[in-house]
């Protein structure tokens, strides 16, 4: 009878503390789609000027549009492009009356590396943003071959003599460069993921403990015959 109570009591807190575990990833899901909303609706909005004093917390992921000039000389940041393959992000610098800040133009492919950019006055729409991109897998840029292989914006703003601040064009600055504009898609979000493997473990545990207490009574009903 001991026996019985011990599985019946770790049965049951186990399978308590799995369930709870599911229950709070549906709570961090249901979190996590509203910021991915919230995010949503900031990345949308109508366009604004560049403001004067710029915050990467307060001021991520403001839509701007700026008038200047795409100053000549470029970086280019390796990336791969789903259904197209390996290319380019074109890093720039844009000057407007008073200030110089990064643009990120969009994507080219491999064999355009090398191609002639439009550049000089035009107007560009887009997002600012800072993309956490970096870890300790990540290589030193190639600045002999101009190849870089995150948007390390400081650095980036550095090299090219501008603001530590990019703009993400999601507006076009030449036919030949596609737009990746800001959106969502790389916010990771699982917890619907962890919470099924949670709630899957709970329902295991409460089947595993079913039949351990099957086990554990079967002898004593045939003794008792």
């Amino acid at each position: 009878m001991r026996r019985i109570l011990f599985l019946l009591i770790f049965g049951v807190a186990g399978l308590a503390i799995l369930v709870s575990l599911g229950v709070w990833q549906m709570q961090r899901l249901a979190w996590k789609q509203g910021v991915l909303a919230e995010i949503e609706s900031r990345i949308s909005a109508e366009p604004v000027g560049l403001p004067d004093t710029i915050s990467p917390d307060a001021d991520k992921y403001l839509p701007v549009t700026i008038t200047g000039d795409m100053e000549p000389g470029e970086i280019h940041v390796l990336v791969s492009v789903k259904q197209v393959g390996a290319g380019y992000r074109i890093i720039q610098s844009f000057s407007t009356e008073d200030r110089t800040i990064l643009v990120d133009r969009g994507f080219v492919p491999v064999t355009a590396k090398q191609d002639e950019r439009l550049y000089g006055p035009m107007q560009v729409t887009g997002n600012l943003h800072w993309p956490d991109e970096i870890d300790s897998y990540t290589p030193e840029p190639d600045i002999d071959d101009n190849i870089w292989f995150a948007r390390d914006v400081p650095n980036l703003a550095a090299a090219l003599g501008a603001e530590p601040v990019l703009l993400i064009a999601r507006s076009h600055t030449d036919p030949a460069i596609t737009p990746l504009p800001v959106d969502t898609a790389g916010i990771p979000n699982d917890h619907l993921q962890y919470a099924i493997t949670w709630f899957g473990l709970a329902l295991v545990w409460a089947a595993m403990t079913g039949y351990f207490l099957w086990r554990s009574r079967a002898p004593s009903e045939s003794d008792a015959t």
